[in-house]
């Protein structure tokens, strides 16, 4: 795979996105989608009446909330030895969180603040009647996250994603799902925000201990969103995001192509890792061919050759197989 681009269009939160978008398999800009955001609009005259603005939603629940040392320079990571976080996790109001925000606009080294994906239904009640886009998809779940200056590294998420830059600007580094590989991804089961992380420092790298990673640039795609942008991060897509003004506020949007009742196949992975991985070479050669067979060959996909009544779970997956399945799972993990 080569360079890639990502298109950009300009585009209206006001009016449906089309399957074109929602189904893309790359990257896509969405140049002023929540340009007209009230919150987006503004925030971009006043920093602080926008989060005055924001402020006025907020139900007093407690938020969890990211506090790193200047010394971290903005990077949400690992300490040293991997042992923990480079950060303190610790609960506090959504208002405490911005105004000491807000205290450190001006310092050149303030510490990291950051909130991380929070629920606007939960937390903000009434933010989306005038702050929202119109997704024609089931279970849509929107988030908001909160900072300053600070650094995601590289991760992917399993639902689709559409990220509203409503306050501040932000830069999206983007790895379609084969650089795998190339990005030295950390611990499946340990990771500061649940799923694994490039453990590369993208800004900067160390060739030196990750030479692939230079393949993985060649790959990227690199997207930079000022206020009032958005963009559709496909699944499985690897993404690194970096915010760069005083206060930074992401709004996005989660949901999935399949079913509510298949699996999530993080699941699969975990138990392929108890099942499979330690398994002679010979047995795992055999297993890589059964999953080609059932799983990811699609010309071997229809078994025609079973009467349909007999196909038992190879059979149309609904919702009744799943439960079927789920129960074959549960009852084979408890053995």
């Amino acid at each position: 795979m080569g360079k890639i681009y990502a298109d950009e269009y300009q585009c209206s939160s006001q009016k449906k996105l089309s399957d074109k978008f929602l189904t893309t398999k790359t990257p896509i800009v969405l140049k002023n989608y929540v340009s007209e955001w009230p919150l987006t609009k503004i925030a971009k005259n006043s920093i602080t009446d926008g989060a005055d603005y924001l402020l006025d939603f907020y139900n007093d629940t407690p938020v969890n909330v990211v506090v790193g040392d200047a010394e971290i320079e903005q990077r949400i990571f690992y300490n040293e030895d991997f042992s923990g976080f480079n950060f303190q996790s610790l609960t506090t109001s959504m208002d405490n969180l911005i105004n000491r925000i807000l205290q450190y606009k001006e310092s050149k080294k303030p510490p990291t603040l950051y909130m991380a994906s929070t629920s606007i239904e939960k937390w903000l009640p009434g933010f989306s009647q005038d702050n929202d886009i119109i997704l024609d998809k089931e279970d849509v779940l929107g988030s908001i996250w909160i900072g300053n200056r600070c650094r995601i590294a590289a991760h992917f998420d399993l639902p689709s994603n559409i990220a509203c830059c409503a306050v501040g600007r932000r830069t999206f580094t983007l790895f379609p799902p084969d650089q795998i590989a190339n990005l030295y991804p950390g611990p499946i089961d340990f990771a500061p925000g649940g799923q694994p992380i490039s453990t590369v420092d993208l800004k900067e790298p160390n060739y030196k201990k990750f030479p692939r990673f230079k393949e993985a640039l060649k790959n990227s795609v690199v997207v930079e969103l000022e206020p009032g942008d958005a963009i559709i991060v496909p699944s499985m897509w690897w993404h690194h995001v970096e915010s760069f003004d005083e206060l930074n506020i992401l709004v996005n949007y989660w949901w999935r192509e399949s079913p509510k009742f298949m699996g999530n196949p993080s699941a699969v992975l975990n138990h392929a890792l108890l099942a499979i991985k330690q398994l002679p070479t010979d047995q795992r050669q055999a297993w890589r061919e059964m999953f080609d067979y059932y799983i990811f060959d699609e010309n071997n996909g229809d078994h025609s050759h079973i009467p349909e009544k007999a196909k038992g779970i190879l059979g149309k997956l609904d919702e009744m197989n799943a439960r079927k399945i789920r129960s074959m799972v549960l009852n084979q993990l408890n053995r």
